[in-house]
């Protein structure tokens, strides 16, 4: 008598999304497929070659790991011409800074600019979430200290002003 090994129905449930997500991605001519849910976490992404195109499976359950608490960010020193002279508007959240709301178009703010309480002066990406900051009060631009689509901390000053 044979003795087949018994299969977990997790694997095959799992294996059966996988599947499911394969056939819809190629049915539909998507590069790129994700998806979670609980404990389950989905990724399928099409290998571009020349001439043969072959979606590769990732299949990656998420495992609820002891969080581990990372050391506070030590601010890293600047150099003595980087240090903002005058009062500064500091980033309210971590992310990425842009000056305007697309590539093409013009910043919101400038050099020099007078600016209205409630004025959009850029935009914090964070965690996919773009986020607008607006000025608390009126007041005038001086130096935009953040380059474009560079990362910043909380509290790190990005704008010189004069109020």
């Amino acid at each position: 008598m044979n003795k087949k090994p018994k299969k977990q129905p997790q694997n095959n449930n799992a294996f059966d999304q996988v599947r499911k997500f394969y056939e819809f991605m190629n049915s539909n001519k998507l590069e790129t497929i994700e998806f979670a849910k609980g404990e389950m976490y989905v990724k399928l992404v099409r290998k571009s070659n020349p001439g043969h195109q072959v979606p590769i499976p990732v299949f990656a359950p998420q495992t609820h790991a002891p969080a581990e608490h990372p050391q506070p960010k030590q601010p890293k020193p600047r150099p003595a011409e980087a240090e903002p002279q005058g009062e500064t508007i500091d980033a309210p959240m971590s992310g990425i800074f842009y000056r305007a709301p697309t590539p093409s178009s013009p910043p919101y703010i400038r050099e020099g600019d007078s600016v209205k309480e409630g004025q959009i002066l850029c935009i914090i990406e964070a965690m996919k979430v773009f986020n607008e900051i607006k000025a608390d009060a009126n007041c005038v631009i001086v130096k935009v200290l953040v380059e474009n689509g560079k990362p910043m901390d909380t509290g790190q000053p990005m704008f010189v002003i004069t109020k």
